[in-house]
């Protein structure tokens, strides 16, 4: 994908810079509304979050070319692209509970929309719209912190994925690093998980065989699940 695609507007730039010590435009890090809402799932389409996303890739190396993906929590759809990038052949959805976010990958993609390579859905994690078995692989960038039941969330991925298929969660936050932690006691319901404690809610949701990676010098934290 050309990244520089996800470049802001001047416009989103200013009012980022002009809001981000706000507590109340922080809130739109787990459910984007208005104006606010869409600068910050814009902004999270590029910047630091492309750089996790760059990294998240290169660990997935056995995801079939042509297999149906899920990119739960999918924000502002600039992984939906990595993902059509990453895997010419592979169909893409994107799942979100956010109108605004929905609203957003679809113009993102919509071009890939039109040529039936991806769909965008407006739904809940914890009661997601598929059917058993429809993916073969799902993926949760910078998303899982916001999940209000981990458990429940976890128990549908693993529902939704065919046997033998991907988990992959992608998160910049080990629950360790203390600008996250900060962020986590202003922003309501956002929860950090270390990588002990991810493990622990993928196993109780089924998966065992689950591979726990991390970057030297970052606080990257991904885990890859299979069913």
């Amino acid at each position: 994908m050309d990244e520089s695609r996800t470049i802001l507007s001047e416009q989103d730039r200013l009012r980022h810079e002009a809001r981000k010590g706000d507590a109340d435009y922080l809130q739109n890090a787990r459910r984007p509304q208005g104006d606010d809402g869409r600068t910050m799932i814009r902004r999270m389409n590029g910047g630091t979050h492309a750089q996790l996303a760059a990294w998240g890739f290169s660990l997935l190396n056995d995801i079939p070319s042509d297999a149906e993906i899920l990119d739960a929590g999918c924000g502002g759809g600039a992984n939906l692209a990595r993902w059509m990038d990453f895997l010419p052949h592979a169909r893409v959805t994107g799942l979100d509970f956010s109108d605004i976010s929905v609203e957003e990958s679809r113009a993102f993609n919509s071009a890939e929309i039109a040529s039936g390579r991806c769909n965008v859905l407006q739904g809940d994690v914890m009661d997601m719209p598929f059917t058993n078995g429809a993916f073969g692989c799902v993926s949760a960038f910078e998303t899982v912190y916001f999940w209000p039941d981990i458990a429940r969330a976890f128990s549908e991925v693993w529902r939704v994925l065919k046997t033998g298929g991907t988990f992959f969660v992608c998160n910049e936050s080990d629950g360790k690093d203390q600008p996250a932690i900060d962020a986590s006691h202003i922003i309501k319901g956002m929860k950090l998980y270390t990588a002990e404690e991810l493990e622990a809610q993928l196993k109780q949701a089924g998966f065992s065989r689950i591979e726990i990676l991390t970057k030297a010098g970052t606080h990257y934290l991904a885990a890859i699940a299979k069913k």
